[in-house]
């Protein structure tokens, strides 16, 4: 009889339970593709699974169909890649199978990770688990709810504009957007801007797949000196209540906790505006035929194909200026790490999600957007709910130094009010 608890377990704890001998790794594999089984039919965050996943050490992984793995479709959430096959794995899943991990499956996304929300025209959308008709955001909506409604251990995104971060805080896990090519990839991103990173329920979840994925030895310091922290909760954009009251909340327990909290600035509109070129430019970059695209999705290509090298490189050099005087430079003159919302909205119906690069997308990016163009580590934490669903913080860190930004999240987990908790209905 398969023991339902396992696929709620930590990474660290499954694999010493499997070291020693008091579990056998495949009772895991068995725990998450029963759920999968018992659930998956109305969250949809898997586009497929394999049901011979095996392994040696324990933990599950699930995939972000944008990433390939050896055998298994890698669709990118586009008419244009319906039928292909992976021939190869991803560097990070190809690790994380050396390591013993088995792999579960491929997670949805939107078409092209281009929205905030998971929709596509090839799979069903993919829902909250923590209510239907919810978005779990995007564009790593299905490993991110995969991950919140136990259906695996530990699940890969990757992150562009917010892609790890916004379904993190929307589906109340942990997301880390690691520092650019940290974890390698095998695929070259015309923007420069996407990280491979991951999700999990807990920062010490995150940080062993981080490891695995880094091929770097677990370093957690868990230092009592006192931190200086920048705290942004308010923009010209504008920020809703739920989401800078949770920012708040996360501020007061830092410094009763003994750190330092200094306001900083926040302008994100000079980023926004240059993503929303530097975006068009990326997407008109797929190798696929436009017309196999969805109708927003081609259109937004077509504006990329238009633009002059001029364009692209002024939109780039002014959300990058821009960034590095808001978060790189106060991270290297002024601060340990930044406090901001994670997202500057709610999460929201599905189909009310808005419009991708449109008005009411800047706002709900604006905290996670010009993280990506100072090119540094990012992490959100669970920061408890909000008419009934979850709200998340972020913590900004200084350039590959994910391990210290994890220690730190990690104290702030640990705060009443704070860290994950399980969806309803899903036991």
């Amino acid at each position: 009889m398969t023991d339902d608890s396992l696929r709620w377990r930590h990474f660290g704890d499954i694999a010493r339970r499997v070291t020693s001998g008091q579990i056998d790794p495949q009772s895991v594999v068995e725990a998450h593709l029963s759920a999968i089984d018992r659930f998956d039919s109305r969250i949809h965050a898997y586009v497929y699974v394999d049901r011979g996943a095996g392994g040696r050490l324990g933990p599950t992984l699930a995939v972000k169909d944008s990433q390939p793995v050896a055998g298994m479709p890698w669709t990118y959430g586009t008419p244009s890649w319906r039928d292909r096959i992976a021939q190869e794995d991803a560097v990070p899943v190809a690790r994380a199978r050396a390591a013993g991990m088995a792999i579960l499956g491929k997670t949805n996304l939107p078409e092209l990770a281009a929205s905030i929300g998971t929709t596509n025209t090839l799979f069903p959308a993919t829902q909250n688990p923590w209510r239907h008709g919810i978005t779990p955001g995007g564009s790593s909506g299905g490993s991110a709810a995969a991950v919140a409604a136990g259906l695996t251990t530990v699940a890969l995104g990757d992150d562009m504009g917010g892609s790890i971060r916004i379904p993190a805080s929307c589906c109340g896990v942990v997301g880390l957007r690691p520092t650019p090519d940290r974890i390698p990839s095998e695929m070259v991103d015309a923007a420069g801007l996407s990280s491979r990173g991951v999700l999990g329920r807990t920062v010490d979840d995150v940080s062993w797949l981080f490891a695995i994925g880094t091929q770097s030895q677990r370093h957690r310091s868990r230092s009592n000196i006192p931190r200086r922290i920048g705290l942004a909760d308010s923009t010209s954009l504008g920020v809703d209540a739920a989401c800078r009251d949770a920012c708040r909340r996360a501020a007061d327990a830092l410094a009763k906790a003994g750190h330092r909290v200094e306001e900083i600035s926040w302008e994100p509109e000079p980023v926004t505006e240059g993503y929303a070129i530097v975006r068009r430019a990326s997407m008109a970059s797929f190798p696929a035929d436009l017309s196999t695209f969805g109708p927003g999705i081609r259109q937004l290509a077509e504006q990329g194909r238009d633009l002059t090298v001029t364009d692209y490189f002024r939109a780039f050099q002014t959300a990058t200026l821009a960034a590095s005087k808001a978060i790189a430079m106060p991270l290297q003159a002024s601060f340990d790490f930044l406090l901001t919302p994670t997202l500057g909205s709610v999460p929201m119906p599905i189909e009310k999600v808005p419009p991708f690069l449109g008005e009411a997308w800047r706002r709900h990016v604006q905290f996670v957007l010009p993280v990506s163009f100072a090119r540094v580590p990012a992490i959100s934490i669970p920061a408890g709910l909000h008419d009934g669903l979850p709200i998340g913080v972020q913590l900004v860190g200084r350039f590959a130094d994910e391990f210290q930004l994890m220690d730190f999240a990690e104290e702030l987990e640990r705060q009443p009010g704070f860290g994950f908790e399980r969806p309803p209905g899903l036991d």
